[in-house]
C-alpha cells in the first residue's frame, strides 16, 4: 500500500508530519508485544455504516454560549419534537436512529450502577419514544467508565465497582498523574470482563443496539496532543484487552460499537480488529469546509487526532477499510455551517463514497433548506449496497486523492471527482486508470441525469465541489 511513514521520532514528539513518498508503507512502531488475545469472528460481516441524527450540535452550541454541563438538558417534550422530526424527514431515507452524545449529564439511578438517564429523561423512555416512531436509540457511553457507586456489586460476581479502579498495582504510563473527568475500569483487574459484559447486557435489555465510546486515547496512554497529560494511561496491553472484551460482549448481544478518539497505533491494528467503526478525524466543532477539508490540509500526526479534516482522514486511513472491514467515521455533519451547496454535496458524497456513516447534527431549527442533501436516494444506494470506495492515491500530498472510485455489488462502478481547491478546475480520470476497459454508461448522481457513454470521466468542477457518477455497461 502507498502511504505515509510515521517514524519513531515523530511518535515520541507528536509533531506534525507531511506526506512522504508514495512507496513507503505507513506503520506506527509497536510499543508493546501484546499477549494472545481472543479472535472475535464475524464482527464486520454484513455490517453497514449507520445513518442517524445526533444531539451534538445542540449541546455544542450550548457549551459555546457558556452553559455548563450540569445545566444542560433536553426535556421530554423536546425529545418528542426531535424524534417526530427525524421520523418524518429522515426515516423515509433510511436514517433509523437518534443518538445521545456527551455534554448532558449521564446518570446511573438504579441498583445496576450503569447509566439509566441522559439528563432528566430516562433511557428507557427515550427507547420507547423512538420505538413508537420506528426508530432506534443510540447511546454515547463507554464500557470503561464507571457511573455508579463504587460499592456496587458486579452482577454474577463478588467484585465491586471499586475493585476495578486503579489501586497502584498495575503499571501506568503516567504514575504521578490523576485521571481527568472519568473513573476508568482497569481491564486487568478481576471483574473487569464481567463488568464490561454486564454493560452490554444492560443496554441490550434497554433496547439499545449502538454505543458510541469516547476518549479511548486517554485510556491508552493518558496523553492528549492538545492538552498534554490528561490521565494515568493504562497502557497498550490494558487497552488491547479492554477492546477484546468489548468486542466479545458487543458481538454476543448484537450491539454496534463506535470507537472514538483512538490513537490508532500500529496502523489501527486494534481498532480495525475489535471495533465496528472508528473515528479517523478531529471533532466536528464549528464544522463547515474547515472541518471537511481545510484544517491542517495535507498533514498527519502520530497520535489522536491523526488528521484534522475529513478528506485527509478518509484518505489517510483508506487502506484499512473495505467491504466487511472496519468502518471509518468522519464525525458529524452540520450542513448549515457550509458556505454553499457545492460544499454540501461534496461532504455528503465523501462520507458515502468512503463507506462511512452519515451522522446528521443539524437541528430542526438550523437545517433550513438543506434536508435534500441528506436524502439523495441515488447516493444513499451506495450505503444500502455496502459500497466502500478508495482514493486513487492515499498520499496526502498527491492530487489524485481527489479521485475516488469503487465497485458496486452488481458490477457497476462509482467514480467521484472532488475539487478541494479554492477555484474551479477541470478534473478528469481515464477509466483505464481504474482498471476498466471500453466504454461505460455514465449517470450523474446529483444531477440525476444520464450522460451517455465514455472512456473517461471529466468535468469542470467548481471550488469545493464534486461530480459523482455511476458507471454501468
Amino acid at each position: 500500500m502507498k502511504n505515509i511513514i510515521l517514524c519513531l521520532v515523530a511518535l515520541l514528539s507528536a509533531v506534525s508530519l507531511s506526506a512522504c513518498k508514495d512507496d513507503v508503507n505507513m506503520k506506527y512502531p509497536p510499543k508493546y508485544v501484546l499477549p494472545d488475545l481472543p479472535v472475535v469472528e464475524g464482527i464486520h460481516d454484513g455490517v453497514k455504516a449507520p445513518l442517524y441524527w445526533s444531539v451534538y450540535e445542540y449541546c455544542y452550541e450550548l457549551e459555546r454560549n457558556g452553559v455548563s454541563s450540569e445545566n444542560m438538558d433536553l426535556t421530554s417534550e423536546q425529545w418528542d419534537n426531535i424524534i417526530d422530526w427525524v421520523a418524518t424527514n429522515l426515516k423515509p431515507s433510511g436514517y433509523d436512529m437518534v443518538c445521545t452524545d456527551g455534554f448532558i449529564p449521564m446518570r446511573a439511578q438504579d441498583a445496576s450502577g450503569y447509566m439509566t438517564h441522559y439528563g432528566s429523561v430516562s433511557l428507557a423512555d427515550l427507547v420507547a419514544k423512538c420505538k413508537s416512531k420506528g426508530l432506534k436509540l443510540g447511546v454515547y457511553d463507554n464500557p470503561l467508565w464507571i457511573h455508579g457507586p463504587l460499592t456496587t456489586v458486579i452482577e454474577g460476581t463478588n467484585y465491586t465497582f471499586g475493585g476495578l479502579v486503579y489501586n497502584g498495582s498495575t503499571t501506568v504510563a503516567n504514575p504521578t498523574a490523576t485521571d481527568q473527568w472519568f473513573t476508568w475500569v482497569v481491564s486487568e483487574q478481576p471483574g473487569a470482563q464481567e463488568y464490561i459484559d454486564n454493560f452490554f447486557k444492560h443496554y441490550k435489555e434497554l433496547g439499545v443496539e449502538f454505543i458510541r465510546m469516547d476518549f479511548l486515547s486517554w485510556y491508552e496512554d493518558g496523553n492528549d496532543r492538545a492538552m498534554g497529560t490528561v490521565g494515568r494511561g493504562y497502557g497498550r496491553e490494558a487497552y488491547a484487552r479492554a477492546l477484546a472484551y468489548i468486542a466479545q460482549s458487543a458481538k454476543k448481544y448484537g450491539i454496534f460499537t463506535s470507537l472514538v478518539m483512538p490513537h490508532m497505533f500500529n496502523d489501527g491494528e486494534l481498532e480495525a480488529r475489535y471495533g465496528n467503526m472508528t473515528r479517523i478525524v478531529a471533532d466536528t466543532g464549528t464544522g463547515g469546509w474547515w472541518h471537511a477539508s481545510a484544517a491542517d490540509k495535507g498533514k498527519s500526526y502520530a497520535s489522536w487526532p491523526n488528521c484534522m479534516n475529513q478528506f485527509d482522514g478518509f484518505t489517510y486511513w483508506s487502506h484499512i477499510t473495505g467491504r466487511n472491514k472496519v468502518i471509518l467515521d468522519g464525525d458529524f455533519l452540520r450542513l448549515n455551517k457550509f458556505d454553499n451547496d457545492d460544499e454540501r454535496r461534496s461532504v455528503v458524497s465523501l462520507q458515502l463514497l468512503a463507506g462511512g456513516p452519515v451522522a446528521v447534527a443539524d437541528q430542526p431549527s438550523t437545517i433550513g433548506s438543506n434536508l435534500s442533501f441528506y436524502t439523495n436516494s441515488e447516493l444513499l444506494a451506495l450505503r444500502t449496497d455496502g459500497f466502500v470506495g478508495q482514493p486513487l492515491s492515499d498520499n496526502l500530498s498527491n492530487a489524485d486523492n481527489q479521485i475516488w472510485y469503487g465497485a458496486m455489488s452488481n458490477g457497476d462502478y462509482i467514480v467521484g471527482l472532488f475539487n478541494r481547491g479554492d477555484a474551479a478546475a477541470t478534473l478528469s480520470v481515464d477509466l483505464s486508470r481504474l482498471g476498466l476497459t471500453g466504454q461505460w454508461k455514465v449517470r450523474d448522481l446529483w444531477q440525476h441525469a444520464d450522460e451517455g457513454a465514455t472512456t473517461a470521466v471529466s468535468d469542470v468542477i467548481p471550488a469545493h465541489g464534486c461530480k459523482i457518477v455511476r458507471l454501468s455497461k
